[in-house]
């Protein structure tokens, strides 16, 4: 290839040129197929080449592919919105604000957040909690939010200290406890945090139902957060709910907090929302914030040049519709009960696989020196990085995540698209069998693995 202008993430490998991709495959210019396991960025929920969608986009292009959001509306945003509302598990209205990504719609809800108790006479409530192995957005108002240690790192001295409370990271209870019997204490800390704090400076507590690219698939004990609710009720405390990467059917339900009953009063979609087949993402708020800010200020300070895009609008609206008419609800939930069953009978043969965890088709697996101990490999052998280069080899794509400390710790996502085969499900595991079997060998010829 011809010297590059393109600045890609790592200035020292070199990357294949992808052609075209179909179902959950893509293609490089040699021929080379990829089983697409991770969605891309836990985003291509579809699969590749949908011709519904591809339909939509175009009926679209011929109307009109942009207006600006302070001039007009259009039906494709109207009706976005609508399908949306009627989605939320709840019967009270949620409405909602497009914008392009899901670092830009975290940070409108910290916003929106700030601004409702502005409105409500409360101007001191402008701290927002989060967790520790949480990762929110790329951008200083989302990265301030996200306990990411890795991506922290650089900027630090320009982030807000938002991240205090421990994740529920069962496999690593920070209080070296085991559920049921912990009483549910990762939970419970959130009271001694607000109280250390202050309520009185508090607008929100933001959380990732999963827990995604900081955690590989944490997923929290039934009962947490249905105490984190009652907990933010009870000090006055908006609950944000960021669901880029768990919403639109990732996880089974519409969105991931419905498998533990609980409403937030914000939410925010991304990655699945159109699938990868445009860029759009959206800060969901509920009826009580959309009056006050109605009667109060009247306007949310916030907005992007292409928020609420027509062409970005109805190609969500067509990958919503898609996935109501493929029941991927239903789909997803028994498709993730399966691959989860292929995963663990992998583990059985490979003593590094620590814990496979997650729900739907969001699963995570975390990888071990050792199982009993669950010590973790050394950064300085790149473990993780090994084991993507040798999958991507065997033509199969893995998401790359964060595990142990946050520091070391390997661990990955896998999250196929929602139309995967159960065969093709078969073609995923075996690679991986034969991405594993080859890092076996590569370690013991390092010494690293006996």
């Amino acid at each position: 290839m011809a010297n590059s202008y393109l600045i890609k993430p790592d200035f020292q490998k070199t990357y294949a040129e992808i052609t075209h991709g179909k179902g959950v495959f893509l293609y490089d210019v040699d021929g080379k197929a990829y089983l697409d396991a991770s969605s891309g960025a836990v985003t291509a929920s579809l699969g590749h080449g949908v011709t519904a969608i591809r339909k939509a986009i175009h009926e679209q292009l011929k109307k009109v592919s942009f207006v600006y959001r302070s001039q007009f509306t259009t039906a494709a945003a109207e009706r976005l919105a609508a399908t949306i509302n009627e989605k939320m598990p709840t019967n009270t209205p949620y409405y909602s604000f497009f914008v392009n990504s899901g670092s830009e719609a975290t940070e409108t809800a910290m916003k929106i957040a700030i601004q409702y108790w502005q409105d409500r006479n409360q101007p001191t409530k402008t701290f927002i909690l989060s967790r520790w192995f949480s990762y929110h957005g790329i951008t200083m108002g989302a990265l301030s939010m996200s306990g990411h240690l890795k991506r922290r790192e650089r900027f630090s001295s320009l982030l807000e200290k938002y991240p205090q409370v421990e994740a529920p990271y069962c496999y690593r209870c920070p209080y070296q406890l085991s559920y049921p019997t912990c009483q549910l204490k990762c939970a419970q800390e959130l009271e001694t945090v607000i109280q250390r704090v202050g309520a009185k400076q508090i607008a929100a507590f933001i959380v990732e139902p999963v827990v995604g690219a900081a955690g590989c698939a944490i997923t929290p004990p039934r009962g947490y957060y249905e105490k984190i609710k009652e907990l933010c009720e009870k000090y006055e405390i908006l609950l944000i709910a960021d669901e880029v990467m768990t919403g639109a059917y990732r996880t089974g339900p519409f969105l991931a907090l419905e498998h533990w009953g609980v409403e937030a009063d914000i939410v925010t979609l991304g990655k699945g929302l159109a699938a990868g087949y445009a860029t759009i993402a959206a800060a969901v708020i509920s009826e009580e914030i959309y009056q006050t800010i109605g009667h109060h200020s009247k306007i949310i300070m916030s907005g992007h040049t292409h928020s609420a895009n027509p062409l970005a609008c109805a190609t969500a609206l067509a990958v919503l519709q898609y996935g109501q008419e493929e029941n991927f609800s239903e789909k997803v939930k028994r498709k993730g009960h399966y691959l989860k069953r292929q995963l663990q009978h992998l583990a059985e043969r490979h003593s590094f696989i620590g814990e496979i965890r997650g729900v739907g088709l969001l699963l995570g697996v975390e990888l071990v020196q050792d199982r009993k101990s669950k010590s973790m490999f050394p950064r300085h052998i790149l473990l993780l990085e090994k084991l993507i280069t040798i999958a991507e080899e065997h033509g199969l794509l893995l998401y790359p995540g964060s595990c142990g400390n946050g520091l070391e710790g390997d661990g990955f996502l896998i999250a196929p698209p929602f139309t995967i085969t159960y065969a093709e499900m078969h073609v995923l595991t075996a690679k991986l069998q034969s991405t594993f079997t080859e890092l076996e060998r590569v370690l013991k010829e390092e010494g690293i693995y006996e």
